[in-house]
């Protein structure tokens, strides 16, 4: 005959264990919580700055600044990066973003990303080259990774957001970084920039809600299992 004291004993372990377990899922979820409120705040930093005037490019930038260069744009020394798909009113094309070298008084060429343009239809030097205020963000040297696309730089085609190779490549000595240009599309539609700063996704509250779900489902199942042991 198996008594009450013996099925207590049964259910001694795998309470502790479901309270350990219990206690790591409700840890979790509270991180999250915590993630959550860091990440509103950054949001919430960037749609000020967003909504502020640039200011001039540090020499220090902050990561979600908007920021602002001024300099003379050459038309002889201009990359094209990666290959997107757009829409159009033709329909979906492939493109590529526009690189240009900004000349500077106060500090060394920039690497300018002035937007997407189609393939084949590069715009006029006269839309985009020249003297020119430009408002936008910084964005740091990206590295080859194992399946990167190899770049070309005979063809003046990258796929690696690289200024130091870029700057080989067109034999410019550029800043370690990459003006992403900010701006409205222009009326002829190229160089179509970047029309807002970069926002880091926010999933913490459905990461939070999934550790407490499963904290939640974790109770029920100890739960149903120790009620069929007790009746046993």
């Amino acid at each position: 005959v198996v008594t009450a004291a013996t099925k207590l004993r049964r259910l001694i372990l795998p309470a502790v264990m479901t309270l350990v377990m219990l206690g790591v899922l409700v840890s979790l979820g509270n991180w999250q919580l915590r993630r959550l409120a860091w990440k509103q705040a950054l949001l919430a930093q960037i749609a000020h700055a967003e909504a502020s005037p640039a200011v001039p490019l540090p020499l220090n930038h902050e990561p979600y600044e908007k920021v602002r260069a001024e300099g003379t744009i050459r038309a002889d020394r201009t990359v094209l990066y990666g290959a997107f798909v757009r829409e159009s009113p033709q329909g979906p094309r492939m493109g590529a973003d526009l690189l240009a070298v900004m000349e500077r008084k106060d500090g060394p060429p920039l690497l300018v990303d002035l937007g997407w343009v189609p393939q084949g239809a590069l715009p006029p030097a006269e839309i985009w080259a020249g003297k020119r205020s430009v408002e936008g963000f910084i964005r740091a040297a990206e590295h080859p990774g194992w399946f990167s696309a190899k770049d070309d730089p005979a063809g003046r085609h990258f796929y690696t957001l690289d200024p130091i190779a870029i700057g080989a490549a067109l034999g410019e000595r550029l800043a370690p970084f990459t003006l992403i240009a900010l701006g409205p599309t222009p009326p002829g539609g190229a160089p179509d920039p970047a029309h807002a700063l970069p926002r880091p996704r926010n999933a913490h509250l459905s990461y939070a809600i999934t550790w407490y779900g499963l904290a939640a489902a974790l109770v029920v199942i100890f739960a149903l299992w120790a009620q069929r042991t007790l009746r046993e």
